[in-house]
């Protein structure tokens, strides 16, 4: 079992039945009252739900199925465009893009993110069901997806995130650093592959190429100019790049790299981006402030959750002038049940959303 995997489990695997839940929303299956479920039930839904849907509806993807407008030695790059930027209303052909941030641009759906998301919370859904039911067409339908984005050559994706939230008519088209977060929910699919080590169908070959495609992806995200941009960023993007090297790392059996990461965490992340009083004044600068400190939050949470595994404790760490991780959770949690007119910065969509998945 991964230190990634060991962070999340709970008793009788309730964590990770919450995960499969909220994965099957992939299948679009309606199941009302899953918290009066008793355990049993709730994992037989989820089984009913994946063995109605898994065949249709868990298709291929890769980065290589782009539109053809896109040259073919582009295909095997993973390509995303970034959020915020839409046309410019001003310019004839809308370039270059102007940033509206916090505001989706649905162009958003045209490329790469929503594949590389979709195809990471199936393979997680499906090891999942392998994993609680023993049934073996499960775990051979995630090795496949998993073949198909990052080991076969004819459909793999190239290890890194050259063009990851390009902004069209900047930079050549380029990607930029803020798109290593688009890689994310890998984290959890690595959690979920590392069950699946123990199915007939992942292979030990299937092992060693991803760990093999993974070291190849963090050493593009150590050395590369984007990389490098976003490990010195000073709000959410430096904590989820963190996140992301310490779990890729581990996965691959670098334990002295994530190591490192985690012991210089406090001195390079903590104490710099959380205020005295708890704030997060990074996060606060933008239109959906409440989402973003909410959000980076997140990734303190796994990182520090990766390093307790370790046998590094981070939660409580404490600067000479007060600031830490709980700091910050109180400052938030004060807003908890108010409305959006008592929050004092911008949230211009999704409070009640935001406030929920704090809560989560």
């Amino acid at each position: 079992m991964s230190y990634c995997l060991k962070r999340s489990w709970k008793k009788n695997g309730c964590y990770w039945m919450n995960v499969l839940e909220q994965n099957m929303n992939d299948c679009y299956y309606d199941c009302c009252h899953w918290s009066s479920c008793v355990p049993v039930r709730r994992l037989n839904l989820c089984y009913k739900s994946m063995k109605s849907c898994y065949e249709w509806k868990f298709q291929q993807k890769s980065v290589h199925r782009k539109n053809d407008c896109y040259e073919l030695l582009l295909r095997y790059y993973y390509m995303s465009q970034a959020r915020y930027y839409w046309p410019d209303p001003t310019k004839p052909n809308g370039l270059p893009y102007i940033n509206r941030d916090g505001v989706s641009n649905p162009e958003l759906n045209k490329l790469d993110r929503n594949r590389l998301g979709t195809t990471a919370g199936r393979i997680t859904t499906l090891a999942l069901v392998w994993y609680f039911s023993g049934e073996e067409q499960y775990a051979r339908k995630a090795t496949e997806l998993i073949r198909v984005w990052f080991l076969n050559k004819d459909t793999r994706m190239n290890p890194n995130l050259e063009y990851a939230q390009m902004m069209p008519g900047h930079n050549n088209d380029k990607g930029r650093c803020y798109g290593l977060i688009d890689t994310y929910s890998f984290i959890e699919m690595l959690d979920a592959v590392a069950l699946l080590e123990q199915s007939k169908a992942f292979t030990t070959q299937d092992s060693k190429q991803l760990k093999k495609w993974f070291s190849k992806l963090t050493d593009w995200m150590l050395a590369s100019p984007q990389g490098k941009e976003e490990a010195a960023s000073a709000n959410n993007h430096s904590v989820a790049y963190d996140a992301q090297i310490i779990a890729f790392a581990l996965y691959t059996g670098n334990k002295k790299l994530a190591q490192e990461i985690i012991n210089d965490f406090p001195q390079k992340r903590i104490f710099p981006q959380i205020a005295p009083d708890g704030r997060q004044p990074h996060e606060l600068q933008r239109t959906l402030a409440f989402h973003y400190s909410q959000y980076n939050l997140t990734h303190f949470i796994d990182i520090m959750l990766m390093a307790k595994n370790l046998g590094i404790k981070l939660d409580d760490i404490t600067s000479t002038d007060g600031r830490n991780f709980y700091k910050a959770m109180d400052f938030l949690a004060s807003y908890v049940g108010k409305g959006l007119s008592e929050w004092p910065y911008q949230q211009i969509s999704g409070w009640e959303s935001s406030i929920q998945n704090f809560c989560k």
